[in-house]
């Protein structure tokens, strides 16, 4: 596989690391910024709740006791008839200190219920950032080490091109010296007939 081939495969695995790192840092924020604003509207409601469910347990508190006051003067008065009307309105099961009670557990379950709510999500949310985050910092750490990876592909890829080159010229440097040499060997060049012949011509011109 060529140097080549393998820089454009590493480079297309880190620009979809980088993606998926983006897509990631998208969910975290979207992720935030519903738990928040689910978390504002829990603590809203829990606080509304509360606060409607100790009124009411006020308003029974008042009721009772007038209801309490109204029996004990219908004890001392029970020839007046008309004053016997108030005897209902104090069951609890019945009247407006029944119905007071009933919204009083209304608002108490409501606040228990968002309470537990809000605790189920905000868990969730906890987990969903463990693993977004972790998930985040493994794909930079493997991002950066493919980048090292690459550059350091492109490096050898580099030396090996320069070694080329160098090799190359020292070639294209050896051919031309060889080629300098070539008129000076040729002329240099003779066969053994002619080397006998000018041996005989030298030992002749020095017998004369």
């Amino acid at each position: 596989r060529s140097s080549a081939a393998t820089i454009t495969d590493l480079t297309k695995t880190i620009g979809k690391l980088r993606e998926e790192q983006i897509e990631l840092t998208e969910a975290i924020a979207e992720a935030t910024k519903l738990r928040r604003a689910e978390h504002d509207e829990n603590m809203a409601a829990i606080a509304d709740a509360t606060a409607a469910a100790e009124a009411v347990k006020k308003a029974l508190v008042v009721l009772k006791e007038f209801y309490s006051g109204q029996a004990a003067f219908l004890q001392e008065q029970r020839q007046v008839p008309e004053m016997e009307a108030y005897k209902g309105m104090q069951s609890s099961k019945g009247g407006i200190i029944g119905m007071l009670e009933v919204i009083q557990t209304d608002f108490m379950r409501l606040s228990s219920e968002t309470k537990a709510s809000e605790k189920a999500a905000s868990a969730e949310y906890k987990g969903f950032m463990e693993e977004a985050v972790t998930a985040k910092k493994q794909k930079y750490d493997v991002e950066r080490k493919t980048k090292l990876d690459r550059d350091s592909t492109k490096f050898d890829n580099g030396e090996a091109t320069k070694d080329l080159k160098a090799t190359q010229s020292e070639l294209d440097e050896a051919n031309k010296y060889y080629e300098e040499l070539k008129p000076s060997c040729a002329e240099g060049e003779v066969s053994y007939e002619e080397r006998v012949a000018r041996r005989k011509e030298e030992i002749q011109a020095l017998k004369d």
